[in-house]
């Protein structure tokens, strides 16, 4: 008599659009029960049909991020319908594209209570279940810019650096602690999201992610990877690697780089409107997907993400080609001696 797999049940926020969106399918196409947290009902009433139409359970969680006592009970929700919470996705973010000289105290307020609180509420509801089962996984997402802060989005690399902060002690005292809820932080490169369209914009030219874009399921890939496997951090994409690595053998010199094409790489060539609705404060309406306008941009495949993803075969392979250069030098080596 064959017994059946436990569906898991997975917490995301942000599950509305953009990379959280695309986690939400991710982790649907798995068979998981998704409990789907973000503002913007339109959004997430789309999520919810997505999760249903392949076979799993959702509920739909409007709610503000930035309200801990919010996420307490959408976390206490899930478990009592849903079941014990297996896999918690730290996802939600805002941002304002702005030099820090037109930024305001609110700006960097609500971000930073959106971006990085955030995500310690999520952790904190997560982990106050996880911790007495001793088992569970809680994905933050993260960004190069975790490391490497850019220009034009002062209050989102503020938020990221602060989650990287928060992670690296949380994961020191799990460690101390010997437990088995697994954390991981996947850093992200520039992707196709909604955000280029919802974010508030005081630049004078519609802003654009900056370098080698992805589409966000190969984000959407990691997470649910990271999920499932006890990595500290998993690197998607080249220029999350080299902007990382770059910034830590020589900073001077990015902030150079990023002084002379950080500007204008995170702008098209078309005015933005300066009346353009914005999602700070208040959701957009409508269900806006996954995607944003960059569609022809995006690539759809990571090479980093893969190895990372496959190291088991690239180091057996690595180590067959280095077996295999060795016996044929040897060979060679041999075949000269006895010519000689």
């Amino acid at each position: 008599m064959s017994v059946q797999k436990q569906k898991r049940v997975v917490v995301i926020t942000g599950a509305s659009a953009g990379v959280g969106r695309a986690a939400v399918r991710e982790f649907a196409r798995t068979g998981a029960d998704v409990a789907l947290i973000a503002r913007g009902i339109d959004g997430l009433e789309g999520a919810k049909r997505e999760v249903e139409e392949m076979g799993g359970r959702a509920l739909v969680f409007p709610i503000d991020i930035a309200d801990a006592d919010a996420v307490e009970r959408a976390a206490a929700e899930t478990e009592e319908k849903l079941g014990p919470i297996d896999v918690w996705v730290n996802n939600a973010m805002n941002s304002v594209f702005s030099p820090v000289k037109k930024m305001t105290a609110e700006d960097y307020k609500r971000v930073t209570e959106v971006t990085y609180l955030g995500h310690v509420y999520g952790a904190l509801s997560a982990l106050k279940r996880m911790l007495p089962r001793n088992k569970g996984s809680i994905v933050f997402v993260g960004s190069a810019l975790a490391y490497r802060g850019i220009p034009l989005q002062s209050a989102y690399c503020g938020a990221k650096h602060a989650i990287e902060g928060f992670y690296d002690s949380l994961r020191t005292e799990l460690i101390h602690d010997k437990s088995k809820v697994k954390i991981s932080m996947v850093q992200l490169p520039a992707l196709n999201t909604t955000q280029f369209g919802f974010v508030k914009s005081r630049l004078p030219r519609k802003p654009r992610p900056m370098g080698t874009i992805f589409k966000p399921e190969v984000a959407a890939e990691a997470i649910e990877f990271a999920s499932r496997h006890n990595r500290r951090e998993i690197f998607v994409g080249f220029p999350t690697v080299k902007a990382i690595i770059g910034n830590k053998i020589a900073p001077w010199y990015a902030d150079l780089v990023l002084a002379k094409t950080g500007i204008d790489g995170q702008m098209t060539d078309e005015p933005e409107d300066p009346n353009r609705k914005d999602n700070l404060w208040q959701p957009l309406p409508g269900d806006h997907g996954a995607h944003g306008p960059f569609v022809k941009e995006s690539n759809s495949f990571s090479p980093v993400l893969w190895a990372s993803m496959n190291k088991g075969t690239v180091l057996t392979t690595l180590a067959g080609l280095v077996a295999g250069g060795f016996i044929l030098f040897s060979k060679l080596k041999k075949d000269s001696f006895h010519l000689g």
